[in-house]
């Protein structure tokens, strides 16, 4: 039996009841310059071995320094980093002017104060649809006290 997709409205309404953390994907680019925006299309794969998966729509024009490392950061936002998620979000400008952030172990950019960040090793590159799918072998993971940034039905949330 052929189905026809769903229509773009009512499959965004559906998804917007699940709701996510949020993080920033960080990668160096090949200009040695750190680059990175926010996801919520973050999620575990494996333990064994460790893997985790972003999506990276082909918009966005961060997706070539993506295309181009070996390595990528996950920084998970803390329910306090809001302003953080939306200055990773927005267009048209330098996302870590004025940023703390060190280089990790692979050379990921680390944000600052975020509640977890995770190091991946470039395992596979997946196109689906209108996003390029990374998975990542996870080399280094950090975890701290404090509660998650939330998205749910297109904004965000606390736990509390």
């Amino acid at each position: 039996m052929p189905f026809s997709a769903v229509n773009r409205d009512s499959f965004r309404r559906a998804c917007a009841k699940f709701p996510t953390g949020v993080a920033i994907a960080t990668v160096n680019g090949a200009d040695g310059a750190p680059h990175g925006l926010t996801v919520n299309s973050f999620t575990s794969v494996s333990l064994s071995p460790p893997l985790v998966l972003i999506c990276v729509d082909h918009a966005a024009a961060v997706l070539r320094h993506f295309r181009a490392a070996q390595c990528f950061g996950i920084n998970v936002l803390r329910e306090s980093q809001r302003e953080l998620s939306v200055h990773f979000a927005r267009k048209g400008h330098d996302r870590f002017d004025g940023m703390e952030w060190t280089p990790g172990a692979t050379g990921a950019p680390l944000l600052a104060g975020v509640l977890a960040s995770l190091e991946c090793v470039v395992e596979k590159t997946v196109e689906a649809g209108d996003h390029t799918i990374f998975i990542g072998k996870v080399v280094a993971a950090a975890a701290h006290p404090g509660r998650p940034l939330v998205y749910y039905e297109s904004g965000y949330h606390t736990l509390g």
